[in-house]
């Protein structure tokens, strides 16, 4: 289907370097963007398949930290029609400015003018590679245009308490898609005029006009004191200039989108809200539906055979409640709850989960108990063992636990009863 804004010159630039500190263990060995999510999806499809859905189809991918499996799985999954001049490419660091590695998200974009150059895009679009949603950014871009800004921000509503926790947007009064000032964190916020228990977060995605864009990350290359940050120095680059408006996510019509997840936004950071967005896609009428055939989330699959649940008499019956289970997946005899299980996932008899993400490769033994749980790939879970039941003894066998309570076992850790 063809999309508004579809006849400008559009390079999307996907930032996929983050190290992802807070999600340790689980980017122990991975980029924050190759963490797996969702029983078969990686974090960066979500946002890859935005933009292709969006009908932009010369990608770049930039990846620095722990880069390996995100190459890989950019570059199995991700392959478009070269004949019609179509691509996703990813792009290490390569130093080809000076000697340092990227020192952030703008002096990333710096140290990759070549590709702007290579393919002169009339606008670019810059997206982070690390949040759950669906959003169609042509509507965005064709807002950006009928504005002729330099730089248009994605912004989504969020109650007016939670302003510390977010870089807030407030809009000029006399043009509610200009941005008047952009806060970071601020204790002081200043309501929406439309809804002043609101106030506009960043969400991290742009719209450059490209002649724009390289001038700025050019100028902030040599800039003293500056830390070279998208959201940190470039966005108040151009609010100063009076050169900046705010795109509203509320306005952003995906199809397909129902009334429950329209609009949903999830950052994924953190371990807690990485667990709650998996709990947000297993609801009768999940918060977040993976079940959009309109708009779907792209992925690759290993040529896998179907789940399968086998034993049913007595107290030895297999099945899932609630629960969404990934090819490869036998459930033996076992009870499984409120869960989402990765491919390759085995549960032997008589044991039971609940309210845990597993992801693939997990074995869970006979009579073992696992509660409020993420563990990560290849773990083998012992007979009669139990997780998420006892936490001190959870802290006590070298488990991660979670503010929120969450016990989080590292991708191929071993796992003592």
């Amino acid at each position: 289907m063809a999309r508004r804004g579809a006849n400008s010159k559009v390079l999307a630039i996907v930032l996929a370097g983050g190290e992802g500190k807070r999600l340790m263990p689980l980017t122990r060995d991975r980029a924050k963007p190759a963490v797996p999510f969702g029983g078969i999806y990686r974090l960066i499809d979500f946002a890859l398949s935005n933009v292709v859905n969006s009908g932009y189809l010369k990608v770049v991918v930039l990846t620095q930290y722990k880069s390996h499996s995100l190459d890989k799985h950019v570059t199995k999954t991700w392959r478009m029609s070269t004949i019609l001049g179509n691509y996703v490419a990813p792009v290490p660091a390569q130093q080809r400015v000076d000697k340092n590695w990227y020192l952030g998200s703008a002096d990333a974009i710096f140290q990759s003018l070549n590709l702007v150059d290579d393919e002169k895009p009339e606008i670019v679009v810059v997206v982070g590679a690390d949040h759950v949603y669906r959003m169609d950014f042509s509507q965005m871009v064709q807002q950006h245009i009928e504005t002729g800004a330099a730089l248009t921000v994605a912004a989504i509503r969020q109650p007016i308490h939670l302003a510390d926790q977010f870089g807030v947007i407030e809009v000029d009064p006399t043009d509610t898609r200009k941005i008047g000032a952009f806060r970071e964190k601020p204790t002081d916020p200043v309501g929406l005029p439309d809804a002043p228990h609101e106030i506009l977060a960043s969400m991290g995605n742009y719209v450059f006009t490209a002649s724009k864009l390289v001038q700025a990350v050019t100028e902030d290359h040599d800039l003293e004191g500056s830390k070279h940050d998208m959201g940190g120095d470039i966005v108040p680059r151009f609010v100063r200039e009076s050169d900046a408006y705010v795109y509203d996510f509320k306005d952003n019509d995906v199809p397909g989108a129902t009334e429950r997840d329209r609009g949903y936004w999830r950052d994924v950071g953190t371990m807690d809200s990485y667990y709650d967005a998996h709990m947000d896609l297993i609801s009768v009428h999940p918060i977040f539906n993976l079940y959009n055939y309109d708009w779907p989330i792209y992925t690759s699959m290993a040529p896998l055979p179907p789940a399968k649940f086998v034993h049913g008499s007595g107290d030895r019956v297999g099945e899932a409640l609630s629960s969404m289970v990934s090819p490869g997946v036998v459930v033996s005899g076992a009870q499984v709850n409120h869960s989402v299980l990765s491919p390759k996932v085995r549960v032997h008899s008589y044991a039971t989960i609940a309210d845990s993400v597993l992801l693939d490769d997990v074995e869970v033994g006979r009579y073992a108990v696992i509660r409020r749980a993420i563990i990560d790939k290849g773990v083998y879970i012992p007979e009669y063992c139990r997780i998420g039941v006892d936490h001190e003894h959870d802290r006590a066998r070298g488990f991660y636990v979670t503010e929120g309570g969450i016990t989080v076992i590292g991708k191929g850790q071993k796992v003592p009863l």
